[in-house]
């Protein structure tokens, strides 16, 4: 079990979510129903993939969701610093 890499949704829902419903802040509602939501479809889509390959963890597919949004966050900063 990978536990660790889950702790992408703590710092990746909040972001989602204020980008999502365009505020200047962020609440726990919204959140918290985003964090809920990454974590299914990263369930799902871990669950479709193994049934063609072997048992993949939640957590890494959460790991690579969260690594990929990070990546795009700091392009996009340093962008707008330029």
């Amino acid at each position: 079990m990978l536990p660790g890499p889950i702790g992408f949704v703590a710092l990746a829902a909040p972001q989602l979510a204020q980008r999502l419903i365009r505020s200047p802040g962020v609440s726990m509602t919204s959140a918290a129903f985003m964090g809920g939501a990454l974590l299914m479809a990263a369930h799902f889509t871990a669950l479709l993939t193994a049934s063609f390959y072997r048992a993949i963890p939640v957590g890494l597919v959460t790991m690579c969701i969260g690594g990929v949004y990070f990546i795009y966050l700091l392009v996009r900063g340093a962008r707008d610093q330029v």
